[in-house]
């Protein structure tokens, strides 16, 4: 269960929050959210850490303590892997997984190996990843359309319930629908409910095959992509201030961002074309 929350300090305390949030276009829930707690040190240590994995997603907990020794942080092997579990990072074989799968639960075979994406709706995948906060962190999740990198729909969240999963798929499937949608073998993913909307709405259902990181790759682009040019750029001092960021920042990557493998066409241009 997601844990109570408490209110956080308004951007201006002069305008109220249901008047803020409107004129922001979030939710007013967001002003309630409160990011995962941990050691000033420990935060520290999270950053670094997830710099690192990011340029070298294959280290593991005994690499990336070495690492860490080498920069001069008196770490042990122990502290590293209760870190990244916290984070949900491991090395891409076994690939990075932040959402966990369960025991008993339907797996669906890959479908896309050697498979041609000509065009939009083809293919749509989804994954969740770890963002830094100036005090705490929190977790992302998009849905992208693999052929012209649009992102769809995009959440945050403090916890890593699969509501927020399910949420920011039905909000993707608001703009079209996929021949087949993508994802790993996590319990947010396996789950009745998400399941059960991608069958609803006549979907191919396709998994990644266990220790295979690769077979979602675009979405692994994409995380590199927003850590690179937005998170690891700044400062967020809260959620609401990362979720504004955040907002601008995925407008301009579907808009205004020129991606070379779509010969310097912009996303949501390629994902209309169709």
């Amino acid at each position: 269960m997601q844990e109570k929350i408490e209110l956080l300090d308004p951007v201006d305390s002069s305008v109220s929050v249901r008047k803020q949030t409107e004129l922001l276009g979030v939710p007013r829930s967001t002003y309630y959210y409160k990011a995962i707690s941990e050691s000033v040190e420990n935060q520290f240590l999270m950053k670094l850490i997830d710099a690192e994995y990011t340029r070298h997603p294959f280290y593991g907990s005994r690499r990336m303590t070495a690492w860490l020794k080498a920069q001069g942080y008196l770490v042990n092997r122990k502290r590293v892997q209760r870190l990244l579990a916290q984070m949900g990072l491991s090395a891409i074989c076994p690939k990075r997984n932040l959402s966990k799968a369960r025991k008993g639960v339907q797996k669906y075979p890959y479908l896309l190996r050697g498979v041609s994406i000509d065009g939009p709706n083809k293919v749509w995948s989804t994954d969740i990843t770890y963002i830094r906060l100036k005090k705490g962190f929190v977790y992302l999740t998009a849905v992208i359309d693999w052929h012209s990198r649009y992102v769809l729909s995009w959440k945050i969240s403090n916890s890593l319930e699969g509501s927020f999963c399910l949420d920011v798929l039905d909000e993707a499937l608001k703009k079209g629908k996929p021949d087949i949608f993508n994802t790993d073998q996590g319990a947010q993913y396996t789950s009745e409910r998400f399941v059960g909307r991608l069958k609803e709405a006549g979907i191919k259902i396709s998994m990644d095959g266990k220790g295979r990181a690769l077979d979602n790759i675009f979405v692994e682009r994409l995380w590199r992509t927003v850590k690179y040019e937005e998170i690891y750029l700044k400062e967020y001092e809260s959620v609401l201030e990362l979720k504004q960021s955040l907002k601008k920042y995925f407008e301009f990557y579907n808009t205004e961002r020129l991606h070379q493998s779509l010969n310097y066409k912009v996303p949501e241009e390629v994902f209309l074309a169709a």
